[in-house]
C-alpha cells in the first residue's frame, strides 16, 4: 500500500518541480510593456494639435539593452511633426524601470485616422536576435470633427455613469443638512405664536 501511494506522490512532486523550473526560466529576463496615449486639442476650425505620449515599462527581472522606440504610423499627408520626433532609443532599461517619450503633431486634414501601435525593439544578453514588443493601440482619431449633439449626449451619459453616485450622495447630504437647519427654525417659530 505504501509503495502504491509513494509512486504518485513522487510523480506529482517531480512534475511540480519541473513546472516551477520552467516557469522561473520563462519569467527570467526583461518583459516590456508599453502604453500609448493620445490627446487632441482643436486650435481653430482648420488646425488640430495631437499630443502623443508612450510609456515603456520593463516588468521583467533583467535589464533590456539597446531599447528602441519607433512610432511611424503617422501619415505625412495628414500630420506634421511640431515638437519631438517619432523615434527614441535608450542604452538600457533596468528591471522595474519606466521611460517615457512624447511628441506633438499638427493636422489640417479633416479625417478619421486609424493609428497603429508603436514598435519597441530591445536586446537580451542571452539572445543575439532583437526582441520586439508593441504598445497598446489607440482608438480612431476624429481629426477636425465638429462636436455633434450625439457626442454631447454621450459625454453627459459618460459623466453620469462615472460620477452619478457621487452627485446623488452629495445631494442626499445637502438635503439632510438643509432639513436639520430648517427644522429648529420651524420649531422656534411655532413656540413664538403660542
Amino acid at each position: 500500500m505504501a509503495k502504491t501511494l509513494a509512486l504518485p506522490i513522487i510523480l506529482v512532486l517531480t512534475l511540480l518541480s519541473i513546472s516551477f523550473i520552467f516557469s522561473e526560466s520563462a519569467a527570467a529576463g526583461p518583459f516590456i510593456v508599453a502604453h500609448k496615449r493620445v490627446s487632441q486639442k482643436k486650435l481653430n476650425k482648420n488646425l488640430e494639435r495631437v499630443s502623443v505620449s508612450i510609456d515603456i515599462y520593463n516588468s521583467g527581472s533583467d535589464a533590456a539593452y539597446d531599447v528602441s522606440l519607433t512610432d511611424d504610423s503617422w501619415a505625412q499627408e495628414v500630420f506634421d511633426i511640431v515638437t519631438g520626433n517619432t523615434s527614441k532609443s535608450w542604452e538600457r532599461l533596468d528591471a522595474g524601470s519606466l521611460v517615457s517619450h512624447s511628441f506633438e503633431l499638427l493636422s489640417s486634414v479633416k479625417t478619421v485616422y486609424y493609428g497603429a501601435p508603436a514598435l519597441i525593439t530591445y536586446r537580451i544578453l542571452t539572445k543575439s536576435k532583437l526582441q520586439e514588443a508593441y504598445s497598446t493601440p489607440v482608438l480612431p482619431l476624429n481629426i477636425l470633427s465638429e462636436e455633434t449633439s450625439e457626442t454631447k449626449i454621450a459625454l453627459v451619459i459618460l459623466l453620469l455613469a462615472n460620477y452619478g453616485s457621487h452627485v446623488s450622495v452629495a445631494l442626499i447630504v445637502f438635503l439632510f443638512v438643509s432639513l436639520m437647519v430648517t427644522k429648529p427654525n420651524a420649531a422656534k417659530g411655532s413656540k413664538r405664536k403660542r
